[in-house]
């Protein structure tokens, strides 16, 4: 259920049957996030030089507590863990070796960086209250896929030089170009780790691989330490962690923090402010991303706004604190659940064991190798890069996502992580626009003498309808109609300008419109206008997914006007009958409609005697209905008969509200009502009177008794309903092959 207006309760306790789920949930989650969190703050200290990469490790456990005792108190999903990151590694790090590059002192590097955090998490604040984190379900899996895959490779290009036990400060190039500097005593430590991450989850699932990994790493580097004493110093030891105590006490350590921060000037905001946006942006993708994946998993609903704010809340408090920030990660969090953890207190349990860790476990973090840290994100950056995706290559269908990933894969890496997510969301829009203009915006074109009019026409009209008929066409339009698909619609539309008096377009399927494809619909009406001729539109939505109002963006854009050849109707049917409506104008101005026709001179009753004549009229009433009044209603429990002896009558069908399905309409000598009359459960159609209408209306009652003493003539009244019921089937199995394609 989402928690888009469920307020915030820090003090009320999770039911007694979750509490020991979310416990083993919060320890287990701690065990897995701790280390990576301790190595990202390696990760991201170890270019300040000298004993700061001890800073870093107890920067990543403070981040790990800050972030785990309040991101999820005001977050917005319940079993998330939130703890230091990649995206967080990767642009700070790359940070702090500008801020050093540009001689920057370390101390004021730290400042800086902290403060980035700070501001990230009021950014991260603030578009949690824009309500921009539902815009994450826009984001597209290429440009996730991408940007996973490049922040994974940054990380383990990052990390090999401290495997491999270069000299602080060493690039990648710089430290494989220069294999004299390594360490073999680094190389084995870290391999040791590597090797130990990719076999225990073969083994056991009960122990997190990183824990196994960092116990034997650290008892590796002391058997190596047996062969050699110098390594067995955590001072000034570019292989090991180094103490993390600080002095004074943390608590003095976090308040010089704070005023160190409140010193900084505005024009130290203003320089940082950029990086705050791109971390701000970087860690909100990596949050929400994670929590599209446990929705998915655990059936539930997260509220991204909410998590936002939780999330920057969090992160605030990590900077305030000489934390690292971070976002929702997807390994804790998995295991999280994996565990038992079932609501927002297995997160607030995983902050609570990352503090009693460091305060219990300070001593023995300090005898952490650096290696085995850089050796497990090595395995995570493996991790975090979708080899799958690498196969879309081998695919046509699949090739240009696979362009898109590149793309943001190599802007990661040469350029950065906020310019990569924006390529990449820019080439999935191009992609979109190529998908669009692919697909067909026409869905069925069906010519008028399929479906021209639900007129009840006599035998010797049907040829002049179907000669009719070629005059219409009826396009049934589809998908969206914007830029990238008008030429297709002015392609599909074009060749009927010049020989079609009515072009008519169905509006139903249509999802957008823009200002580009009703210029090309006007370009139509026009040219159709050249010919004397119309451009009818219906079916229009009465709004459009955007909220766009479809036939008043069609008259302010000048397409549809009461003062041209362009029209517009409510359902395709009147659409069809106004139409045949101007193809009848010169039957109508002779006024034949007008004229009684008697029953002797309806083709029905052609062969009948007088006297059958006769004995029929006498058994029927004659009913005169006016204009706009109704012959008959459906559900009403009458079964009459009706034939029409002037007027015209319209069938429809009730379908919901005031909405109707047109069946038919019926004029001189045409017999309505059929079904009521032959099933006796009442009419279950309206019939409605066009014009002044006058009909025969012959009971059921007076039909039994007419057909036991003149069977010839209700015998033909029989055939005669039959026929029109059989002739509207047909014709209703027609249009509906015409519109199915």
């Amino acid at each position: 259920m989402s928690t888009a207006h469920t307020p915030v309760t820090l003090l009320t306790p999770a039911p007694r049957r979750t509490l020991p789920g979310d416990l083993w949930g919060g320890l287990a989650a701690m065990l897995v996030a701790l280390p990576s969190a301790i190595a990202f703050g390696v990760t991201i200290f170890a270019p300040l030089g000298g004993s700061l990469a001890a800073q870093g490790a107890m920067a990543g456990i403070l981040g790990a507590t800050a972030l785990g005792l309040v991101a999820p108190a005001f977050g917005g999903s319940q079993r998330l863990i939130t703890a230091p990151c990649a995206p967080a590694a990767a642009v700070l790090s790359a940070l702090a070796i500008s801020f050093t590059q540009q001689g920057i002192e370390p101390r004021a590097v730290m400042l800086m960086l902290a403060l980035i955090g700070l501001l990230a998490g009021g950014i991260q604040i603030g578009l949690g209250f824009a309500r921009v984190g539902q815009l994450i379900k826009f984001i597209p899996f290429p440009v996730v896929s991408g940007y996973l895959s490049g922040v994974g490779l940054i990380i383990i290009g990052s990390q090999i030089p401290k495997l491999l036990g270069a000299p602080s400060g060493s690039t990648l190039l710089g430290a494989l170009s220069a294999p004299t500097d390594w360490s073999w005593q680094s190389i084995v430590v870290g391999s040791v780790a590597i090797v130990t991450m990719l076999l225990v989850p073969r083994i056991t699932q009960a122990i997190p691989a990183a824990i196994l990994a960092l116990l034997a790493a650290i008892l590796s580097y002391l058997g190596l330490g047996l062969l050699d004493p110098t390594l067995m110093v955590t001072s000034n030891n570019p292989l090991l962690v180094g103490d993390l105590a600080a002095e004074g006490g943390l608590a003095d350590a976090i308040r010089e923090h704070w005023r160190a921060l409140s010193g900084l000037g505005l024009d130290i905001v203003i320089k940082v402010l950029v990086p705050a946006l791109t971390l701000a942006v970087l860690l909100s993708i990596d949050t929400l991303k994670t929590c599209l994946v446990i929705d998915a998993m655990t059936n539930s609903h997260h509220d991204s706004d909410r998590e936002l704010i939780g999330q920057g809340l969090g992160n605030m408090a990590s900077s305030l604190a000489g934390g690292i920030p971070g976002a929702g990660t997807m390994g804790a969090s998995l295991i999280n659940i994996s565990s038992g953890g079932t609501t927002r207190a297995s997160g607030l349990m995983s902050g609570v064991f990352s503090l009693a860790a460091f305060l219990l476990l300070a001593p023995l973090i300090a005898w952490v190798p650096v290696p085995a840290l850089a050796a497990i994100l090595i395995v995570i950056g493996f991790r975090m890069i979708d080899s799958h995706s690498l196969s879309f290559f081998y695919s046509e269908t699949t090739r240009l996502d696979f362009v898109v990933i590149m793309a943001v894969i190599l802007v990661a890496i040469f350029g950065n992580l906020i310019a990569a997510s924006g390529v990449g969301v820019a080439l999935a829009i191009m992609l979109f626009i190529r998908e669009q203009t692919r697909s067909s915006v026409v869905r069925t074109k069906v010519e008028g003498h399929e479906i021209f009019s639900k007129r009840i026409r006599a035998e010797k009209e049907l040829s002049t309808a179907e000669r009719d008929g070629d005059d219409t066409v009826v396009f049934e339009l589809q998908g969206s109609l914007f830029f990238g698909t008008a030429n297709q619609l002015l392609t599909a539309l074009e060749p009927e300008t010049a020989n079609r008096k009515y072009v008519i377009l169905s509006m139903r399927r249509v999802q957008s419109l823009d200002v580009t494809a009703t210029h090309v619909l006007e370009q139509i009406k026009d040219r159709l206008e050249e010919n004397n001729a119309y451009l009818v539109f219906c079916d229009i939505p009465k709004g459009l997914p955007s909220g766009l109002k479809m036939k008043r963006f069609l008259k302010d854009t000048g397409v549809v006007r009461t003062t041209n050849k362009a029209f517009a109707f409510r359902q395709l049917d009147e659409a069809l009958e106004w139409v045949d409506a101007q193809e009848r104008q010169q039957a109508l101005e002779n006024t034949t409609e007008s004229i009684p026709l008697e029953l002797q001179d309806m083709p029905v009753f052609a062969r009948q005697s007088a006297e059958a004549i006769a004995a029929l009229e006498a058994a029927m009433e004659l009913r005169l209905i006016k204009a706009g009044k109704k012959v008959f209603k459906a559900g009403a429990a009458d079964t009459d008969l009706f034939i029409i002896r002037r007027g015209t009558v319209k069938i429809t069908v009730p379908i919901r509200k005031k909405e109707s399905y047109h069946l038919a309409t019926s004029s001189r000598g045409g017999i309505i009502g059929n079904m009521g009359f032959l099933d006796t459960e009442g009419h279950a159609a309206d019939a409605l009177a066009l014009t002044d209408t006058e009909v025969y209306v012959l009971s059921r009652a007076n039909f039994e008794a007419l057909a036991a003493n003149q069977r010839g003539i209700a015998l033909t009244v029989m055939k005669a309903v039959a026929r029109n019921l059989s002739t509207r089937l047909r014709v209703t199995i027609q249009e509906l092959q015409a519109l199915r394609g």
